[in-house]
């Protein structure tokens, strides 16, 4: 059986606003509360995190993830209800591309 795959992304004015590998550090920094504990669960630099944060939040028409720093636990990052929101979103579409392109490739009979 064969499956066609593809990869899904979306693009602001800016360049790419959300795609498989930001969604996978948005998700970290959910189970994680924070950006150096998701960055390093997913094998990434703090750097190269926190510019896909900044470049996710900058072509976002709303804030998707938020800083907090300080206080007696320390600081942490969490996803707004509009981040969780793009999420959830981003994977609906991307599993209905999928579902499509599967569908394409059976109408071929391969």
């Amino acid at each position: 059986m064969y499956r066609i795959k593809s990869r899904v992304w979306i693009e602001g004015e800016d360049g790419v606003f959300l795609g498989e590998g930001r969604i996978k550090i948005l998700k970290a920094i959910a189970a994680e509360g924070s950006l150096s504990k998701a960055a390093k669960s997913l094998g990434m630099s703090y750097k190269k995190a926190w510019s896909l944060v900044d470049s996710i939040n900058k072509n976002a028409a709303a804030p998707i993830v938020v800083s907090n720093t300080g206080g007696n636990g320390g600081g942490g990052t969490t996803l707004t209800a509009y981040g969780l929101q793009m999420i959830q979103m981003f994977e609906q579409i991307n599993q209905q591309c999928w579902d499509f392109l599967d569908l394409q490739l059976k109408e071929y009979d391969l």
